[in-house]
């Protein structure tokens, strides 16, 4: 990787584990796939095929995956996170990735900075129900909280019709314009926005 090639990371939160077959998982690539576009390489995770155990610290023991899904995190530029949406929420696995992203609040360099400070999040949401906005919200919110960057319009997001009628993403014939349009869109804004961040980044506060 040179030392201009943006980087980023997609952690899939289906609850399915490989290898069933994952909307939240192909959306995420799509988005991966816009990205590359920009010139960002990356790779997909799907975060329930890794035995990450709950809590909110860096480790949280023996046979924990998540020390090496956080340095695959640390050492991208860009952070896509993609949900199912079950009972108008997030999924379980997120909500557990956000937990142990907790622990980067404790986490600074030499100059007192947050390490996450000068990543982009990507949020990506899946469903036959509505609730994109308010997972992204969800989502969003802790994301900055932890220090990820939020560039304008990064949510990609498919909710079909509830019911017998509900067509789920994967099983589409093809993706809907309004969903390939705003991957582009979030791709470009976050590759943009993080490749600013790498040339600027965020000053030391004292």
């Amino acid at each position: 990787m040179s030392d201009d090639q943006l980087r980023a990371i997609a952690l899939v939160c289906t609850l399915s584990p490989s290898p069933a077959p994952s909307s939240s998982q192909l959306l995420a690539e799509q988005v991966m796939e816009a990205l590359s576009e920009h010139g960002v390489i990356g790779s997909v995770i799907r975060v329930v095929d890794h035995d990450v155990h709950p809590g909110v610290e860096l480790d949280m023991g023996d046979g924990d995956a998540w020390p090496n899904i956080r340095e695959q995190v640390m050492s991208a530029d860009i952070l896509v996170l993609a949900t199912p949406t079950w009972m108008g929420q997030h999924s379980s696995v997120a909500q557990r990735v956000l937990e142990r992203l907790d622990a980067e609040l404790s986490e600074k360099d030499e100059q007192g900075r947050m390490l996450t400070l000068g990543k982009v999040a990507i949020a990506v949401i899946v469903g036959n129900e509505d609730g994109a906005h308010h997972i992204s919200g969800i989502l969003f919110q802790a994301l900055n909280d932890v220090g990820f960057t939020l560039a304008g319009q990064t949510t990609t997001y498919w909710n079909d019709a509830v019911g017998s009628d509900y067509r789920d993403y994967q099983d589409l014939e093809e993706t809907p314009e309004a969903v390939a349009s705003t991957n582009r869109t979030a791709a470009a804004h976050a590759a943009h926005l993080a490749r600013l961040l790498r040339q600027n980044p965020y000053p030391a506060v004292s």
